[in-house]
């Protein structure tokens, strides 16, 4: 009987990756919390409904990608596809709105969507992204585009585009909608299967479509932005202004739509010029009919969503893997030393240390060879002779001085070891 292996479209993310993970989680958690951005931890899974009418039962994430499943209780859930449902479903559940103003929030965890996989694009994939939500204000919009501007560019991204587009009202977005129709049907024919498909039921996703044929008719197409009212120009300009004001470029792509019909006005992506097909790394959005969609009052809200998966492969291109090194690496031999040892190590990591216990019971040169690898500062040392007497060796790794002490005198010395091992951590 073989070995059990992962599922097409998922895989581990093994340790020596997982540094990319947490500096990017580091790094988002920082940022966020500094704009009073306050984390979420919606579940999983949810009721298929929420999803059916958070997203839409028109688009191919609802009819073609949901890993759906009947519970015990013969209830239909959903392993949630995307985040923004989830949490506008809690925001109302938990009446978040009672406190009045906005409510600034932000996630971290998987999604689930069963599409081909490829590189950056996986069926268990992962998201960081916030939600602001209860004001239509156009500060709002471009605070976000801001704060996922920030987030990426302190990771160290660079060749990096921002795409934005307006998508209007209710109003402007039918008018939109019957001009792309009326422009369409000629083409009929020519357009890939998909967007025939989309033609009567969501003819604004064609623009989207990658396929060649549909991609030059899409060219010629009448662009949204000469369907916009007065309120919809308005909110756009002050939003073009804004960006410029805090030196965010930008472009305006008129093809970047959102297929759904609680979007409005400010959609935009953050495109990176290093990954190829699977461009964006950053998309959202305004999405003021979301709430009222899914049994609240009318509420003006807006956020995004960065890929994580997108975004390691990118750092990954930049930087080695930030993996944490010990500080000290604990060699120790024979049975009192190794109780010993362990006992030095827990006390040590009590004092803010990072530590590392040897626990292969191996020759004290294949030890130290491990320490070597580790990437220690210095080496603690416990033989036979140093549990007796309760000392042991200290061992700086680089220049291989080495200096016995007892092991009380380390713990009465602790605030001047942690200062030399700060001196060799900057040089």
């Amino acid at each position: 009987m073989g070995t059990i292996q992962t599922l097409p479209g998922t895989r581990d993310i093994l340790p020596e990756e997982i540094g990319y993970w947490q500096y990017v989680e580091t790094v988002a958690t920082q940022i966020l919390s500094r704009a009073m951005y306050y984390e979420i931890r919606p579940p999983i899974f949810e009721q298929t409904s929420l999803f059916e009418r958070g997203i839409g039962e028109a688009t191919d994430v609802v009819g073609k990608e949901m890993y759906t499943f009947s519970d015990r209780g013969d209830r239909s859930l959903t392993l949630r596809p995307e985040g923004t449902a989830g949490v506008v479903r809690a925001y109302l559940q938990n009446n978040l709105y009672a406190a009045g103003g906005v409510q600034r929030l932000w996630y971290c965890g998987p999604m689930f969507r069963y599409e081909r996989p490829q590189a950056g694009r996986q069926r268990q994939f992962h998201q960081i992204g916030l939600e602001l939500i209860g004001t239509g204000d156009p500060r709002a919009d471009v605070e976000v585009i801001a704060l996922a501007t920030d987030i990426l560019t302190t990771l160290g991204l660079q060749s990096l585009k921002l795409d934005i587009n307006s998508v209007g009202d209710r109003n402007d977005r039918q008018n939109y909608r019957e001009a792309l129709v009326n422009y369409f049907l000629p083409y009929k024919e020519e357009l890939d299967p998909d967007s025939q498909d989309r033609l009567e039921r969501n003819p604004l996703r064609i623009l989207d479509s990658k396929a060649k044929r549909t991609k030059e008719i899409n060219e010629n197409a009448p662009s949204i932005l000469e369907y916009l009212g007065d309120a919809s120009k308005k909110h756009f300009d002050q939003v073009q202004q804004l960006l410029t004001d805090l030196g965010i470029e930008y472009n305006i792509n008129p093809c970047l739509v959102r297929g759904l019909d609680y979007y409005t006005h400010t959609a935009f992506e953050i495109i990176s010029d290093d990954l190829g097909a699977q461009a964006t790394v950053c998309g959202g959005g305004r999405y003021d009919g979301l709430v009222e969609e899914l049994g609240g009052n009318p509420t003006s809200a807006v956020g995004w969503a960065i890929g994580m998966e997108r975004l390691i492969i990118l750092l990954k291109k930049l930087q080695p893997s930030p993996q944490t090194s010990p500080d000290l690496y604990v060699v120790s031999r024979g049975e009192a030393a190794e109780a010993q040892g362990l006992l030095l190590t827990q006390k040590l990591r009590a004092e803010g240390l990072t530590v590392e216990l040897d626990m292969s019971g191996s020759a004290f040169g294949k030890q130290f060879k491990r320490a070597d690898r580790s990437g220690a500062i210095a080496c603690l040392v416990l033989g036979e002779e140093e549990a007796e007497n309760k000392t042991l060796q200290l061992k700086w790794l680089q220049s291989k001085e080495q200096q016995t002490m007892t092991q009380s005198e380390l713990f009465s010395q602790v605030g001047e070891l942690k200062e030399q091992l700060n001196r060799h951590k900057r040089q």
